[in-house]
Formats: C-alpha cells, structure tokens, sequence
C-alpha cells in the first residue's frame, strides 16, 4: 500500500508546507507499515530536478499531472487528478497541506472516496488501536481527538508543525496522464494578484507584526527593517489595516491572515481576542509593548516591557551584528 501526497507549488517551487506534508507522509509509512510514499504534483512549471528533490524529504516516486491546463489551480480539475491518482495507486492515506487550495480539493475527494477527513491535523495519528488523531480546534484554543473509521483517510496538516528532515534520497519522477475534460475547468481564474513582498504571510517561518503602539505609517519603516534582518514577513494588526496605515493583506487576526510561524514578533499590539485567534499556533511568541497589563503577553512566550522605539533598533543592530 502507498500513502499519497497532493503537492502544491508557487512560481516553479515547491512549497515549504508540501515539503512537511512528504516528510509528515514519511514517518507515518515507518509507523504503518506501508510500502512507499508517493507525491502527486501539477502543471508542467516545476523542474524535475524540484521533483525529484521531493525525495529528500521522503517521497519515493513523484507522479507529475503534466498538463499545462493545470498550471492554474482549479479546484475542481486539482480534485478529478487526485482521485484518479488514489484509484491508481490504490492509497488509503491522502497528506496534504492545510491551505486555501488544500482544504476544499480535500472535501471533494472526502465525499467521491467516501473517505474519513480530518483538518488542522498536528502530530502523527495513534494506530496501535483505531485510528486517532490529534486536531487544533477554536483557532487553537485547544486540542481534539478524533477516530477516523473509513478505510480511506485525508490528512490536513496544520502548517509549521513538521519538522522537514532531509535524509532521503532524489525521487523517480513519472508522467501521470488522468482523463480531464472541459467540464472540470468550467471555472477558470482570469487574473491572480499576489501579495508584495520578498517573503509573504502564509508561508513565513517568521512574522514581525506591529500595532497602532507605531503611532503612524510613517514609523513601518521600523518594523521592516527588523523583519528584513530577520527574513521575516511583515504583518500588523485589524487597526492599522482599517486606518489605511498598511495594506490590509498584512492584516493578521481571525478576520485576516492566519499565521502559524515558529516565530512571532508583535510590536505595539495590544492583543484583542481577534488578533490572538490568528497567531496563536505560532510556536513562539515574543511582544514588545510598553503597557505592561497589555492582553498579549499572557499569551507571550517571552515579553519585553518598554518603548518599541528605543527597543526595535537596539534588536536590529543585535541581529545584524551577530551575523558577522
């Protein structure tokens, strides 16, 4: 038996959260016993040396959907592909990201395999006994359990909760021809504009967030240059996005973007309930805030109380002097 893995990739790569849904696929085939682990990729834009890296996070074939129509994703031809490829290689197990591409082509083929989902998945599933698995629920708040009974099983991983390892070897990469037609790309997507900047939100393994404590867009540049020594995208709170400060794209909280980055830095944020909901799966969370009694930093894993003014800076020149 194989566990298969949906891939998903951005401007020709990989996308780091696919590479955690392989090495997630990995450890649990050692676990159940099964016999290889297969990734299923899109569109004809990745390189095949990028595919048959896939290997290295435990992938042992690649079967690559090659057709150019699938250079977009479409949610409906993205689900037609994948069962077909489950019917192919007769998985049980299905990996894949959480995402916004992830989540609704893994309710389709849930429903046509007749198969047990669980989303927001974050650690190996129990199978000595039935099949458990752990789940984020209420935006984190806490933790549930639960058995999947179908045979067939889709596992959402939540992002930034497996570690990637890379100790394995380049993947066989096949051509996978599945019988499409005109009616899975009855909707098809006329234009995509992309969020700017050189890393972005959904994938960052860094966030540096800032609040109305900057007292005005005129100060962000602040904020950027401690994300820039960093590698850290950049964010900020519901407020800051209302008042046109920033870009609502960079608006994080549970009306906004989601983040789940190993490392979260708010600078002048309060912490209302709505902005805790998107950041709290962060693996760290570190606020700096002059309001000692602010909201944050109970949720904070280390806090700092003083000016973002005077602190910020002294964190930037630090950072950067240590990379010499």
């Amino acid at each position: 038996m194989s566990i298969l893995v949906f891939v998903e990739s951005a401007d020709g790569a990989i996308k780091k959260s696919s590479a955690e849904a392989v090495s997630y696929a990995a450890a649990l085939a050692q676990q159940t016993g099964d016999n290889e682990v297969v990734a299923l990729a899109f569109g004809n834009t990745v390189e095949a040396a990028e595919l048959e890296g896939l290997g290295r996070y435990g992938a042992t074939k690649v079967l690559q959907a090659a057709d150019e129509r699938l250079n977009q994703a479409v949610i409906k031809a993205y689900a037609s592909v994948l069962n077909q490829a489950i019917d192919q290689t007769g998985a049980t197990i299905v990996v894949l990201a959480t995402s916004s591409l992830g989540d609704p082509v893994a309710a389709r083929v849930a429903v046509k395999q007749h198969a047990a989902l669980a989303t927001n998945v974050v650690a190996l599933p129990e199978t000595s006994g039935e099949f458990t698995v752990k789940r984020s629920i209420y935006t984190g708040k806490a933790f549930a359990l639960m058995t999947l009974k179908a045979d067939k099983k889709i596992l959402a991983i939540r992002k930034n909760i497996v570690e990637i390892k890379e100790d394995g070897t380049a993947a066989s990469v096949e051509t996978f021809e599945p019988a499409l037609d005109d009616t899975d790309f009855n909707v098809k997507i006329t234009k995509t504009e992309k969020a700017e900047g050189e890393v972005l939100l959904p994938e960052a393994d860094i966030v540096v967030s800032g609040g109305r404590g900057m007292k005005g867009p005129e100060n962000w540049g602040m904020i950027e240059e401690l994300a820039e020594s960093l590698g850290a995208a950049t964010g900020c709170s519901k407020p800051v996005s209302d008042m046109g400060w920033r870009p609502h794209h960079e608006h994080v909280g549970q009306t906004g973007v989601k983040v789940s980055p190993s490392l979260y830095i708010a600078v002048g944020i309060s912490g209302a309930i709505q902005h805790l909901a998107g950041v709290n799966a962060s693996k760290n969370i570190v606020v700096i805030n002059q309001d000692a009694d602010a909201p944050f930093f109970k949720a904070a894993d280390y806090g700092i109380v003083g000016d973002a003014f005077e602190i910020v800076p002294k964190l930037t020149e630090a950072i950067n002097a240590s990379k010499h």
